[in-house]
């Protein structure tokens, strides 16, 4: 049996669905004939992604939205369940790395990844539970870091906010295990060719960190959209928890 049978007629919300892991990852969700919401900032990026689902015989709805505003994510939820008539699976997987030493930070850079990395996958899945629990179904994936298990120089805010999603998932898996039938998976990747370190403020850290991975194989986002439709393929009393994965050259 093809396992992504269990997606097809499923309504998957995304989040950061422009570009890398989350818009690879709705063209695999559309493939295995899933309803497709993608959600992210850059309207063209996303109709573009859309317009590949639909080529393909899939079927995606785009809605522009900003996930710091609570209201607009509420109102994304709803649109989401409007539209399709349910929402299964909610994939937070928007995020920003905003690299620098405390000492020299800009504290707004603080302020937006906390908002952007944490605080937008805690109100996203607030408004989405409901939801899941009237339709006793559902399964929120949220994309971490290998940043929420080891810190480094450089990355102390960055390592606070992927800390704090491992542990308010995990809390989370708590709370709904056994309840509605709610799954919670978190995917921790390491080094992914995205564009993620394209934002470091920091001109050295940057180059660094392009330079780092530049000398490995390291991973693409189709890795990681494989391992997510794995953890949501799975038949309904499987709970696939936390999915860490690097690259293979990748010590750290």
């Amino acid at each position: 049996m093809n396992l992504t049978e269990n997606l097809s007629g499923k309504t998957a919300l995304i989040t950061g669905a422009s570009s890398g892991i989350g818009a690879q990852t709705a063209r695999e969700l559309g493939a295995a004939g899933a309803n497709v919401c993608l959600t992210a900032r850059r309207e063209d990026r996303l109709a573009a992604v859309a317009d590949e689902i639909e080529s393909e015989g899939g079927t995606a709805h785009v809605v522009p939205a900003d996930v710091t505003d609570e209201t607009a994510v509420r109102e994304l939820v709803d649109e989401t369940t409007e539209t399709f008539g349910s929402l299964d699976i909610l994939i937070n997987n928007a995020g920003v790395m905003l690299l620098e030493k405390v000492e020299d930070a800009d504290t707004d850079n603080f302020r937006t990844m906390v908002e952007v990395n944490l605080l937008a996958v805690m109100n996203a899945t607030h408004a989405a539970l409901p939801v899941m629990q009237d339709q006793g179904e559902g399964h929120i994936v949220n994309i971490s870091s290998v940043a929420g298990r080891k810190t480094w120089t450089s990355a102390g805010a960055y390592n606070a906010t992927k800390f704090g999603v491992n542990a308010f998932s995990e809390a989370l898996r708590e709370e709904v295990t056994g309840n509605h039938n709610i799954r919670i998976t978190l995917i921790e990747p390491g080094y992914v060719d995205t564009e993620l370190s394209d934002h470091i403020p920091d001109d050295n850290i940057r180059q660094y960190s392009k330079q780092e991975m530049a000398e490995m194989d390291v991973l693409t986002a189709a890795d990681i959209s494989r391992s997510i439709l794995f953890a949501l393929s799975q038949p309904p009393h499987v709970d696939i928890n936390e999915l860490l994965i690097r690259p293979t050259e990748q010590k750290l």
